[in-house]
């Protein structure tokens, strides 16, 4: 069957920002589903922030009481005559339960969230040496630059930016995501040669393999290989340090059955996501861009030689 290249981003995802988007689904899920943020705080998923608006407090200062630990249940052995017997998957003999070499194998993980480092935007904008702002508006928040974004040094601030899409609290997401659309949209001449530094930061986004990251970071992605007419070729280089996850990722669709999705418009299923991601890299990337995509993500069938 023959598939047709996406040259640009839906044209219903321009209604609403992403970073804004990203805000008001947080909403919902902390309507529809129980808060998730302080639960992964505690299993150090995510990085905590200060305890005051002025840091941290001194060594034994803290006004924070340690959570009691409850104490572990304690676990009594099986007595061996009343233990079921087991096949050992090894040997093919029964031995009884808990005893013998009948261990199965650990899970890959391959899915499974990765714990998030705090990135360099965050200490950069806890220190004040961004000049950005939140402006806070009826429908949905900006952001206030105090300089002109096309005055600014991309060497040093867009690396910066996109560190900070990892992030998952705000204001570092919203600022960090939605600046970086900025200047992606306003720096023309001046992101080609800043792109060999982008990739680390987008690397670590990606290995963080939390979804909404994910997401954000494709839609970063793509923004960057349409920002110009030969940045898309510069990023083929770097596929070997971007693609692997989205070869992981390429095949998780949500499965609905006869039911209607009305959360296309969200744009978070990562499986139809990335293979726009794919399209737009290899639109943009040359003729060396479906040999290099196809060699790390081999189930990716071109839209360029089958359109």
């Amino acid at each position: 069957s023959q598939t047709s290249c996406m040259t640009s981003p839906r044209p219903n995802a321009a209604a609403l920002s992403v970073a804004a988007g990203m805000i008001l689904e947080d909403q919902l899920n902390r309507i529809m589903k129980s808060p998730t943020k302080k639960v992964d705080k505690m299993p150090k998923m995510m990085p905590k922030g200060a305890e005051s608006p002025f840091g941290d407090f001194p060594p034994g200062y803290s006004p924070r009481r340690d959570l009691l630990k409850a104490s572990p249940r304690k676990q009594y052995p099986v007595p061996t005559e009343l233990a079921l017997p087991r096949i050992s998957p090894r040997s093919g003999q029964s031995s009884p339960r808990g005893l013998g070499d009948s261990v199965s194998p650990p899970r890959a993980g391959a899915f499974n969230r990765r714990p998030i480092e705090p990135s360099e935007f965050r200490r950069f904008y806890e220190r004040g040496d961004l000049p950005i702002q939140v402006s806070h508006r009826g429908i949905a928040n900006k952001v206030s630059w105090k300089v002109d974004v096309e005055k600014l040094d991309y060497h040093h601030y867009l690396p910066i930016f996109i560190d900070g899409i990892r992030e998952k609290e705000d204001p570092y997401r919203f600022l960090a995501v939605q600046g970086t659309f900025d200047m992606l949209e306003k720096g023309g001449s001046k992101i080609l040669p800043v792109v060999p530094q982008l990739i680390i930061p987008l690397k670590k986004a990606l290995e963080t393999r939390d979804t909404p990251v994910i997401a954000s970071t494709l839609k970063v992605l793509q923004t960057l290989a349409m920002s110009g007419e030969v940045v898309g070729q510069a990023l083929v280089p770097y596929y070997r340090q971007v693609l692997p996850v989205l070869n992981i990722f390429k095949s998780k669709h949500t499965n609905m059955g006869d039911e209607m999705d009305y959360a296309q418009r969200k744009r978070l299923n990562l499986g139809e996501l990335i293979q726009e991601t794919l399209e737009i890299l290899e639109t943009h990337g040359g003729e060396d861009a479906f040999i290099n995509i196809k060699y790390m993500v081999p189930t990716y069938e071109s839209c360029v030689l089958n359109s």
